[in-house]
């Protein structure tokens, strides 16, 4: 059988502008929050892929009025008020890995049995840490194959409440599962990070919209929350274009040139993915900020060599710049993105020999080092990212072939068409 694939036709220097659909990270936030919340809530721009549809299937089998539009981008949400309608549900999650991870800790919060898997490449990604973390609260939840990943089930009797460590150094979604369901346990909730916590502007970013909608939690510190008397409020809220998806974009004009303007997004976005800007600024890029806009301009890229934990969704983004740099690029801190919907180290290290890039592969990142590069057909894995990132080198390079382009329907289905869109002046 003959698989999909797509070859990338070079093209010269970008101009133009363009507003990436709304913050996956955003979206499944806000529709746990306003799912959970006393009333009825609006999202406006809220994205439409797989990983969100999975999640609005999910809440509709556990019994919720979940609704969208004509495009999608509007979700209207008649919260239960902390109380899970259905007694029993089986919700696949395809391969979205915030959506599992909320939903494990939602249902906890249920009363029945609920039981949550996805793909194959889902049931290799690890949750056992967020299993520990809701046994401690007292909810009885399970690995069903007791091997710390999806398939889970859960059965509810509500969450009693209590305190509870997490670890910090796999997942941040662990955490903001825990942080998001913990307004309806039944006593207070301490929350404790154990390590390091990966991702930290992710976690901000759930704090942000739990705040939204009610419930504030310090976040001076991001090591110990208290979650105590509050519960989430129905309301109308607007969903920020994806910063992950923005930085392909930026990243775009790096390597092929030109000025490209990613609009709905600032230097104070909720989103710590546009501190992907200040890398490319790093490697010779010009970036400014507007009031509503981001631009980067293309330049004489040269290599950096950055710590990328806190922004780890734009790792591979940056690879493919690294491709074009005068110097190598060593990426560091980002252990954690073995544990993705590939092995975003692993994997990034192979398919960026395939165009010909010396690569060195460490624990915690990589080292590129450029190279007289070459088209050649790239593996994506199954992984959204893997694509659109590694596209832009056949903007470029001649011969790029991406295989099983439709991957990136997971969050961003009108990507391929969003850049021939700066491409085709």
């Amino acid at each position: 059988m003959t698989r999909e694939q797509m070859e990338i036709q070079p093209c010269g220097p970008l101009l133009g502008s363009l507003r990436p659909p709304g913050s996956k990270s955003i979206t499944n936030r806000a529709l746990v929050c306003a799912a959970l919340a006393d009333g009825t809530s609006v999202l406006q721009g809220a994205l439409d892929s797989e990983d969100t549809r999975v999640m609005i299937d999910s809440l509709q089998r556990l019994g919720l009025d979940v609704r969208t539009n004509g495009p999608r981008t509007e979700i209207t949400v008649v919260g239960c008020g902390g109380r899970i309608p259905a007694a029993e549900a089986d919700l696949f999650l395809a391969n979205s890995g915030t959506s599992i991870r909320f939903l494990t800790a939602l249902t906890t919060l249920g009363h029945g049995r609920f039981r949550l898997d996805g793909v194959e490449r889902m049931r290799e990604r690890p949750i056992q840490d967020l299993l520990d973390g809701l046994r401690q609260l007292g909810a009885d939840v399970r690995s069903e194959f007791d091997n710390g990943c999806p398939p889970v089930v859960v059965l509810a009797d509500g969450l009693p409440g209590g305190s509870a460590a997490v670890r910090g150094n796999v997942s941040s979604q662990f955490l903001s599962g825990l942080l998001m369901a913990a307004p309806y346990a039944r006593r207070d909730v301490l929350v404790l990070v154990d390590g390091e916590l990966v991702s930290q502007p992710y976690v901000r970013m759930t704090l942000a919209v739990m705040s939204a909608f009610g419930v504030r939690v310090d976040d001076r510190r991001l090591d110990r929350f208290v979650i105590a008397g509050n519960r989430y409020t129905g309301r109308e809220y607007a969903i920020e274009p994806d910063a992950s998806a923005a930085s392909y974009f930026w990243a775009a004009a790096a390597i092929a040139g030109g000025r490209v303007t990613v609009e709905g997004l600032t230097r104070d976005a909720l989103q710590g993915d546009v501190a992907f800007c200040e890398c490319l600024a790093q490697m010779g890029c010009r970036v400014e900020y507007g009031d509503n806009s981001i631009t980067v301009t293309g330049g004489w890229l040269h290599g950096i060599t950055v710590d990328m934990n806190a922004i780890s969704d734009t790792v591979l983004t940056l690879a493919a710049v690294a491709l074009y740099a005068d110097s190598p690029t060593t990426i560091t801190g980002v252990a954690h993105i073995r544990h993705k919907e590939s092995d975003r180290i692993g994997d990034l290290a192979r398919e960026l020999r395939q165009l010909g890039a010396a690569v060195e592969e460490r624990p915690d990142g990589l080292q590129i080092v450029p190279a007289d590069l070459h088209g050649a057909e790239i593996e994506t894995y199954n992984d959204h990212r893997m694509a659109m990132s590694l596209a832009l080198a056949g903007l470029r390079t001649p011969g790029v072939v991406i295989l099983n382009p439709r991957c990136t329907d997971k969050t961003y289905p009108r990507f391929f068409d969003d850049l021939r869109s700066l491409s085709a002046r």
